[in-house]
């Protein structure tokens, strides 16, 4: 079962995160971040990548995509906040979006 991530576990794996440009979407307890591509194709080859994990992992992030730009935000609407859920699939996206 998905546990909302505990203090200890913020520090150490939020973190990270914040230093490859994620950050914290202070109206609620999730994470967000811009990608930004060459074109429309590459954004939505992206975002293609990112779906076959994210249905993989059944963890789907919420996102907003015009021309070359992804909009992403992740949280875990089970434990209302973010989970280990959420870390794995923002380094997962990082590694996607090189």
């Amino acid at each position: 079962m998905t546990e909302r991530l505990s203090d200890t576990a913020r520090k150490t794996t939020l973190q990270p995160l914040l230093e490859t440009g994620w950050a914290l979407d202070e109206s609620r307890d999730a994470i967000f971040k811009e990608f930004r591509f060459k074109d429309f194709v590459e954004a939505m080859g992206f975002m293609t990548r990112a779906a076959l994990w994210a249905e993989k992992w059944n963890h789907h992030p919420e996102w907003f995509n015009v021309y070359n730009r992804v909009i992403v935000t992740l949280t875990t609407h089970d434990v209302d906040g973010l989970s280990t859920q959420d870390v794995k699939l923002a380094r997962k996206m990082d590694t996607l979006a090189g």
